[in-house]
C-alpha cells in the first residue's frame, strides 16, 4: 500500500513538476508575421537617391516615422513561427531635406534568422496564398 502511494505521489510531483513544458508542442499557436513584409527584390530595388514616392512603392507604407519630422521611415518586419524563436530585421531610411533617400541602415534582432530563411520558412504568407477563382481550368 504505501508503496501505490509513493508511486501515485512520484507520477503527481513529475508532472506538476514538468508544468506546461510537456505539452506546449500540443497547444496551437499562430504562425504571427507582423510588420512590413520585406522581400530580397525589394531591397534590391532600393537605392540611394530615390524620392519618397517611388520608396512607398517599392517598400509600401512605413510602420514608424521619426517623431522629429518626416526624415526617418522605419520598416520593421518581424516573424514568429508557432514554437520558434522570434526573428526581427529592421530597416531605417534616411531622407534629405529634398525627400531623397541619402541614407539606409539595416539591423536585427539577436538570434534573428536572415531575410531569405525568413521568407523560405513554411509560414502562412496572405501574399503568395492563391484561391480557386486564380485557376481558370478549375470546374467549379
Amino acid at each position: 500500500m504505501l508503496f501505490r502511494k509513493f508511486t501515485a505521489f512520484a507520477i503527481v510531483t513529475s508532472v506538476l513538476l514538468t508544468g506546461c513544458s510537456v505539452v506546449e508542442h500540443w497547444i496551437y499557436r499562430p504562425d504571427i508575421n507582423q510588420g512590413n513584409y520585406v522581400t530580397q527584390d525589394a531591397l534590391d530595388l532600393l537605392k540611394v537617391g530615390q524620392s519618397k514616392e517611388q520608396v512607398v512603392f517599392i517598400m509600401g507604407s512605413p510602420m514608424l516615422t521619426s517623431v522629429f519630422g518626416d526624415n526617418v521611415w522605419y520598416y520593421v518586419f518581424r516573424q514568429q513561427p508557432q514554437h520558434g524563436d522570434v526573428s526581427q530585421r529592421s530597416y531605417a531610411v534616411y531622407f534629405d531635406e529634398m525627400g531623397l533617400v541619402k541614407d539606409i541602415k539595416a539591423s536585427e534582432l539577436d538570434g534573428s534568422k536572415s531575410l531569405e530563411e525568413m521568407n523560405k520558412q513554411g509560414i502562412s504568407d496572405p501574399i503568395d496564398k492563391k484561391s480557386d477563382d486564380d485557376n481558370p481550368d478549375s470546374d467549379s
